[in-house]
């Protein structure tokens, strides 16, 4: 799959409008929240930001998978959750205070975690000849630049202009899904040819991966004795990952440029909405809206 119009300027277009509509709900207070109840937080992030990376790679080494597609499957463990996941955990009546924490908190953490992460990735499934890498340092501020100034921008609207932000967040809520369909619509009409084998390649794989994270974020919130509320937040968080940005670094002609390693966050970011709805209207049923964090 060749680098295209789609992925040079719809994808920027559709990261920028996920993270601006992420900020656009966020405020100082969810950062530091952290300090004030750590317990869930550190559950949460440990779980989030070194399990799930692990558990990516032992699904990557076990199915048949192509190397790229491999890699691919990396990249999309190496990212942090997203708006979607607050979303969900809404729905699910899980505690949305700690879910929006973990989401800003292993945002910023995985500007410097992913090119480590994705070229541990390459260098294991491509072999050391590969010549694809992310260099740290270019990376860590290209990230940088497409996650955290659209964050800084909507954090800063909802400062200074909170009614507007209020009424444009929906909004921009919804361009963002839009442009996120266009992109993986764009992606499979030029692989038309391959979308069968691919979703035969990586369907179950990201589908056991998406389902693997959420046991492993409820089991570890088990373990750690976090209230139900919590626990459905931190199986949320785990579970769901920000299949845009996955995709960003996968394809997008500053970074890899690649993208074939788009496919399994593709087919991840359909399959998501499908199991994350299912769970939300499940744990609904039995959980109890919590909106303070349980420490």
């Amino acid at each position: 799959m060749e680098s295209s119009f789609l992925t040079a300027v719809f994808l920027p277009l559709a990261l920028f409008a996920v993270m601006l509509g992420m900020g656009l709900g966020l405020r100082i207070d969810d950062f530091t929240r952290v300090l004030v109840y750590p317990k869930a937080v550190v559950i949460g992030l440990l779980a989030q930001l070194v399990m799930l990376p692990v558990l990516g790679f032992a699904l990557a080494s076990i199915f048949p998978l192509t190397p790229e597609l491999a890699v691919g499957v990396m990249i999309l463990a190496a990212c942090p959750g997203g708006p979607t996941s607050n979303l969900i955990t809404y729905l699910a009546r899980g505690n949305v205070a700690l879910s929006i924490t973990l989401t800003a908190i292993s945002s910023l953490v995985t500007v410097f975690t992913i090119p480590l992460v994705v070229n541990l990735a390459m260098k294991s499934f491509l072999g050391k000849a590969t010549t694809l890498s992310l260099p740290v340092g270019a990376t860590v501020i290209q990230i940088a630049v497409i996650t955290l100034i659209p964050v800084t921008i909507g954090m800063a609207l909802h400062h200074y202009l909170p009614r507007f932000a209020a009424q444009v967040e929906r909004g921009v809520k919804w361009l963002s899904l839009g442009l996120l369909g266009l992109i993986i619509a764009g992606l499979l009409v030029q692989q038309r040819e391959n979308v069968v084998g691919f979703f035969v390649q990586v369907g179950l794989v990201t589908l056991a991966l998406n389902l693997a994270a959420m046991a492993l974020g409820y089991l570890v919130a088990l373990a750690a004795k976090l209230d139900r509320p919590s626990a459905t937040a931190i199986t949320v968080e785990v579970g769901i990952q920000n299949g845009t940005l996955a995709i960003a670094i996968a394809s997008a002609p500053t970074l890899l440029n690649q993208p074939d390693l788009a496919i399994p966050a593709a087919i991840y970011s359909l399959l998501m909405f499908a199991t994350g709805g299912l769970f939300a209207w499940w744990a609904s049923r039995w959980g109890v809206r919590e909106s303070t964090l349980v420490g």
